[in-house]
C-alpha cells in the first residue's frame, strides 16, 4: 500500500483498500435507523488519489494552476466572485473578441445587404432575443434587497437552527417583496396580498422563509391552489383584468369556498394596500416545527414586525398611484436604502407545544387560521436590516429562487396540507422558470457554506467536479462526500398514526367564520369602513348578480353590520346566511388589538416620509427654509413643488430651485404637504387648479397639512374644513402664524409620524 508522508492513502487503490466494507449498513435498519451515523470515509494523502485525470497537474490560463484546491467548491461564497465591472475595458463579444465597430452591421457595400457572416451582429441580436425568462406564475412583480439578520439571544433550548445559535450572530439575507396576482409589468399598489420571502444564507445551508404580509391564506389544501390562481388571474377569454381580483371568476370561486372568508377580510382591508414594503408585517403563514439538538420539537409561527410601524394607503390614493408611479413601492425601498435609512423588522416567534395546540379551538394545521397573540404571545428573537440594494435586478431579484423546501437543521415542517404542497411546487416552478435543476448554482441562490454532493450534469451546469466518483457509498473517493449523520438534517420523529388513506380535512377545518369575525371586531371603525368599501368596490365589478348574492350570504355569517354595509352599496338586500359546514359550536373570540394596523405606529418618527412644500413667486423664503430644515433634521424628505421647473423668486429676492412640478408629482406621492407664508405666492397657488386639487387630495386621504400665514388662504379656497366632521379640532390640520412656526412644525411632525387622520373620512367624501 502506497502512503503519503502522513501515512494516508496516496492512490485510488489505496483509498479503496482503506474501506474494507460498509460498516454503517446495520444502522439503516430498525430502531438504529433513527440515529444515522456519520458516513464511512478516509482522507486522501495526495491529490492524485481522487483525481479524475492524471493530467490535472498541467496548468494554463484556463484550466488553472495545476494544483486544484481540495475539499472546496468555488461556486459557494459571496457575490464578489461573479461581480463584473467594465471600467477602463474594451468592448468584446461573449467570446472575448474585441469589437471594432459597435455602430454598424457588416454589409456587402454601403447600400448593400447585411452579410450572414457578421457574427458580432448575430451574437448581439440573438442574445437580445433571449434576454427574458418566463416570469413567476404568482409573485411575478417584485423588488428585493440584501441585508442581515441578527439574533437577540441563543435559542438552543428550542431549535438548533444556525441563525439562532448565539446572541449577536449575524446571518446574511436576501429579501424579496412582491404582489401576487399581477404580471411582471403590473403596478405596485394594486389591492393584493404581498409576498415577503427571506433567504437566510446560514452556515448550515440556505433557509427560505417564504411568507406573505398576511398570516392566513385563501385555501386549506394545496389541491386548490391552481384553482385559486386561475380564478384571480385575468379571465382567459379576453385576458382582463390585470392585477385585480374585482371580476367574476375570482368571486365566483371564493363565494363557493367559504374557507376563504377569513383571508378575504384581510385582502379587503388596508393590509392589501400598504404604504410601503418597509411598513408592512410579514408572516410565515403556516405552522412550522422548531427542533433542538436533542430532537425535541415545538410548533412555531413566524412574524416579521416592521420597526417603521404598519401604515397603509387609502383606496382612491392607491388607484391614483398606479397611474402616477407604477413603481411606487420599488422606488420607496430603493431610495430608502440609498439614503441610508435602512428598513428593519424584528422577528417574532409564537412557540407552543403539540399538547397546547390540541387544546386550541382551531387546528394549527389550517392555513386559514391564525394563533391570536392573546393565546400565544409573540416573542421577539432578532432583527433584520436591509442595507444594500442589488447590483443587477435580473441577476439577483429576478433569478432568486425561494422554495419552502429549503430548510436547515432545527427547522422542520408540520403536516399543514397547504405547506406540504408548496414544498413540491416551489422547487418545481424554479426548474421551469430558470431552465433546469441547476438553479441553485446561480450566484444569488448559491449558499455561503460548503456544497458537496453527487448531483451531476443538467442544463447550465457550472461546477466542474473532480474525480470519477459520483455516488455514495464509495471507496474510490475515500467515501467522500459522506453523510453527516446526526450533525446533518434529520426529519422530526413523529408518532405513527394507523388510519386508512383518505382525501378529506379534519373537523376543525370546517369552521370558516369565527376568525373572520375575530378580524372584523378587532378593527378600528375607520378600518371597518374600509373593509366595507373594499367589498363594495370589488363586488360592484362583478357582473353576475347570483355571485354577489352568494358572497353576501357568506358575509352574513361574519357580521350583520358588515353584510348590510356592503349590501346597501350594491342596492340589494342581505340574503339568508349560507349554511355552515359544521354542526359544532363556533368559538367566540374577544377582540385582538394586534390585528389592527393602528396598533403599530412605529418608532422611527418622520424618517423617510415624503413632504411636498408648495411654492410660487413671492413665497416667504425664510419660512421655506425653516420648514425644510426642520424636516431634514428628523430624517423626512422635503420636496419643493411649483407650477413649473423655473426657479422661484422669494419675497426677499432669493431664488429657490424647484425639484418637482404640480404636473409631474401628484399629491398621492407625498405623505404630507406644507404651504409656506407669502401673500403673492398664496394668491397664485389659489388660482392654480392643480394646487387646489393637491391640498384637497391630501386632506381627503387623511394626511397632515401645514399652512403658514397667508398660505392658509389656499386651504380656504380649496374648501378644506377647519374642523373634523364631528366639530372637533383636526390634529393633522395645522394652521399657524409665522411667529409660531416652531410649535406648528412640532405638531406637524407628530401628525406625520403617526397614523392618518381617519376621523376626517365621510362616505361619500365631503372634500
Amino acid at each position: 500500500m502506497t502512503t503519503s508522508k502522513k501515512g494516508q492513502p496516496a492512490s485510488a487503490a489505496d483509498l479503496a483498500a482503506g474501506i474494507a466494507y460498509n460498516s454503517n449498513k446495520p444502522a439503516e435498519h430498525g430502531e438504529a435507523a433513527r440515529t444515522p451515523p456519520e458516513g464511512v470515509h478516509v482522507a486522501a494523502g495526495a491529490p492524485a488519489a481522487t483525481a479524475g485525470t492524471a493530467s490535472e497537474t498541467q496548468s494554463s490560463a484556463k484550466v488553472g494552476s495545476g494544483a486544484p484546491p481540495l475539499g472546496v467548491n468555488p461556486n459557494d461564497g459571496n457575490l464578489d466572485r461573479v461581480r463584473s465591472d467594465a471600467g477602463g475595458q474594451r468592448l468584446t463579444t461573449n467570446q472575448g473578441v474585441p469589437v471594432g465597430d459597435n455602430q454598424n452591421s457588416l454589409k456587402a457595400h454601403l447600400r448593400g445587404p447585411t452579410l450572414m457572416e457578421d457574427f458580432i451582429l448575430r451574437e448581439k441580436i440573438t442574445h437580445f432575443d433571449h434576454e427574458r425568462i418566463p416570469e413567476r406564475i404568482v409573485h411575478a412583480r417584485g423588488s428585493a434587497a440584501h441585508g442581515y439578520f441578527e439574533a437577540y439571544q441563543d435559542l438552543g433550548g428550542i431549535t438548533r437552527a444556525a441563525p439562532f445559535a448565539q446572541a449577536g450572530k449575524r446571518t446574511p439575507v436576501f429579501v424579496r417583496f412582491s404582489t401576487v396576482a399581477g404580471e411582471r409589468g403590473s403596478s405596485d399598489t394594486a389591492r393584493d396580498v404581498r409576498g415577503f420571502a427571506v433567504k437566510f444564507y446560514t452556515d448550515e445551508g440556505n433557509w427560505d422563509l417564504v411568507g406573505n404580509n398576511m398570516p392566513v391564506f385563501f385555501i386549506q389544501d394545496a389541491m386548490k391552489f391552481p384553482d385559486l390562481v386561475h380564478s384571480v388571474k385575468p379571465e382567459p377569454h379576453h385576458g382582463m383584468p390585470q392585477a385585480a381580483s374585482a371580476h367574476d371568476t375570482f368571486w365566483d370561486f371564493t363565494s363557493l369556498m367559504p374557507e376563504s372568508m377569513h383571508m378575504l377580510m384581510w385582502t379587503m382591508s388596508d393590509r392589501a394596500i400598504p404604504r410601503s414594503y418597509r411598513m408592512m408585517q410579514g408572516f410565515g403563514v403556516h405552522t412550522y416545527r422548531l427542533v433542538n439538538a436533542d430532537g425535541a420539537s415545538v410548533f412555531c409561527k413566524f412574524h416579521w414586525q416592521p420597526v417603521a410601524g404598519t401604515h397603509s394607503l387609502v383606496w382612491e390614493e392607491s388607484n391614483k398611484i398606479m397611474g402616477a408611479d407604477p413603481d411606487f413601492h420599488r422606488r420607496d425601498l430603493w431610495e430608502a436604502i440609498e439614503a441610508g435609512a435602512y428598513p428593519q423588522w424584528e422577528l417574532g416567534l409564537q412557540v407552543f407545544t403539540e399538547e397546547e395546540a390540541e387544546a386550541f379551538p382551531f387546528d394549527v394545521l389550517d392555513a386559514t387560521k391564525l394563533v391570536p397573540e392573546e393565546l400565544v404571545p409573540v416573542q421577539l428573537v432578532g432583527r433584520m436590516t436591509l442595507n444594500r440594494n442589488p447590483d443587477n435586478f435580473f441577476a439577483e431579484t429576478e433569478q432568486v429562487a425561494f422554495c419552502t423546501a429549503h430548510v436547515v437543521p432545527g427547522i422542520d415542517f408540520s403536516n399543514d396540507p397547504l405547506l406540504q404542497g408548496r414544498i413540491h411546487s416551489y422547487v418545481d416552478t424554479q426548474i421551469s422558470r430558470l431552465g433546469g435543476p441547476n438553479f441553485h448554482e446561480l450566484p444569488i441562490n448559491a449558499p455561503v457554506c460548503p456544497v458537496h454532493n453527487n448531483q451531476r450534469d443538467g442544463m447550465h451546469r457550472q461546477t466542474v467536479n473532480r474525480g470519477r466518483v459520483s455516488y455514495e457509498p464509495n471507496s474510490l473517493g475515500g467515501g467522500c462526500p459522506f453523510q453527516a449523520g446526526a450533525a446533518g438534517f434529520t426529519s422530526l420523529r413523529e408518532q405513527a398514526v394507523t388510519e386508512d388513506k383518505v382525501r378529506g380535512k379534519p373537523e376543525l377545518f370546517a369552521d370558516h367564520y369565527s376568525q373572520a369575525r375575530l378580524f372584523w371586531i378587532s378593527q378600528s371603525p375607520a378600518e371597518q369602513a374600509h373593509i366595507v368599501g373594499g367589498f363594495r368596490f370589488e363586488l360592484s365589478k362583478v357582473q353576475v348578480p347570483a355571485i354577489r348574492e352568494r358572497m353576501l350570504s357568506m358575509l352574513a355569517n361574519v357580521d350583520a353590520t358588515l353584510a348590510h354595509g356592503v349590501a346597501s352599496g350594491l342596492g340589494i338586500p342581505v340574503p339568508p346566511p349560507q349554511p355552515l359546514a359544521t354542526a359544532l359550536p363556533l368559538p367566540q373570540y374577544a377582540p385582538s388589538p394586534a390585528l389592527s394596523l393602528l396598533a403599530r405606529p412605529g418608532g422611527q418618527g418622520v424618517k423617510t416620509r415624503q413632504v411636498a412644500i408648495l411654492i410660487a413667486p413671492g413665497v416667504d423664503g425664510d419660512g421655506v427654509e425653516a420648514i425644510r430644515a426642520a424636516l431634514l433634521a428628523d430624517g423626512a424628505v422635503p420636496h419643493l413643488l411649483a407650477g413649473t421647473l423655473n426657479p422661484v423668486r422669494t419675497a426677499g429676492g432669493a431664488m429657490l430651485a424647484v425639484e418637482k412640478t404640480l404636473e409631474n408629482a401628484p399629491p398621492v406621492l407625498f405623505d404630507a404637504v406644507a404651504v409656506p407664508d407669502g401673500a403673492d405666492a398664496a394668491e397664485q397657488l389659489s388660482r392654480d387648479a392643480l394646487a387646489l386639487d393637491f391640498v384637497r387630495q391630501q386632506y381627503r386621504h387623511c394626511k397632515p397639512l401645514l399652512a403658514v400665514g397667508a398660505g392658509t388662504a389656499l386651504l380656504g379656497k380649496a374648501g378644506i374644513p377647519p374642523l373634523l366632521p364631528d366639530g372637533s379640532p383636526d390634529p393633522s390640520l395645522i394652521g399657524t402664524d409665522p411667529s409660531d412656526l416652531a410649535d406648528a412644525l412640532a405638531a406637524f411632525k407628530t401628525a406625520l409620524a403617526g397614523h392618518r387622520a381617519f376621523q376626517r373620512e365621510t362616505d361619500p367624501p365631503l372634500v
